[in-house]
């Protein structure tokens, strides 16, 4: 029995060393890669960091056309968008944004420049000014708000204006991206803008003055370039107009969104 004992333990040991040996057969068999051609010169930290691109915080931007379209509906065609730019850093970014449409021969666009802060994660504060010209008189608004994602992957934008003679207006938009297969992607989307006064050179009433809830759905071929058709219902309030349309409409939209 002594002897049973023995040999087992004498086993187990020589199964123990045996990795480690091959092991250190393969650290004697390793063979180190050959030196650079061409060695790295002298520099300072800072330049070592850009040629390795090892910087914890680098300059980013990005281009993105949301939404590019033909709308169709209640007899009347028009060609709407939404785009957007940024560069910067993970916590601070200049940020551009277009949003328009032409429609029977007019065209009423805005335009949005804001300093974007990071303030907590997947929030940030917006503030700068807006623009807004075409079918009626410019006008100039400043401009401070939040966007960001809510619980449950919706994406939040909220923004307050301030204007000259009083103005004051609100913007509300939400919308959700459902993943139906990897590359078929269903989004609903909403917005309503309401406004201190009313501006009828613009089109505009007090109170909820519109409102859009629209619904795309998108194929991405790549997810920088995705064709897509949706149709969007659009209402104004009050003595409002947009683009010769007062009171509710339907469209029917086709349309492209790329980014780079």
């Amino acid at each position: 029995m002594p002897g049973r004992v023995l040999a087992m333990a004498w086993g187990m040991m020589f199964s123990l060393q045996a990795p480690a040996q091959q092991d250190d057969a393969d650290l004697d068999a390793h063979v180190p890669p050959p030196p650079p051609a061409r060695p790295m010169p002298p520099m300072s930290d800072q330049e070592m960091g850009r040629v390795m691109d090892m910087h914890d915080d680098p300059l980013l931007g990005m281009v993105k056309l949301d939404q590019f379209e033909l709308a169709q509906g209640d007899g009347a065609s028009a060609t709407d968008w939404e785009a957007e730019a940024w560069i910067g850093h993970d916590f601070d970014k200049f940020w551009l944004r277009s949003e328009g449409e032409r429609a029977s021969g007019t065209t009423d666009t805005r335009i949005e420049a804001f300093w974007d802060h990071a303030f907590a994660s997947y929030w940030d504060w917006q503030l700068g000014a807006r623009h807004d010209f075409g079918s009626g008189p410019n006008r100039d608004w400043a401009a401070f708000g939040v966007q960001g994602i809510a619980p449950y992957w919706f994406e939040i934008e909220a923004m307050a204006y301030v204007g000259d003679a009083g103005r004051a207006a609100l913007r509300l938009r939400a919308e959700y991206e459902l993943l139906l297969t990897q590359r078929l992607i269903l989004q609903p989307e909403f917005e309503a803008n309401l406004y201190g006064k009313r501006d009828p050179a613009r089109g505009v009433a007090d109170g909820l003055s519109d409102a859009d809830l629209g619904l795309r759905l998108r194929y991405e071929i790549r997810r920088e370039l995705a064709p897509y058709i949706g149709v969007v219902w659009k209402r104004r309030f009050g003595d409002s107009d947009f683009a010769g349309h007062p009171g509710g409409m339907t469209q029917f939209v086709a349309g492209l969104r790329i980014w780079f």
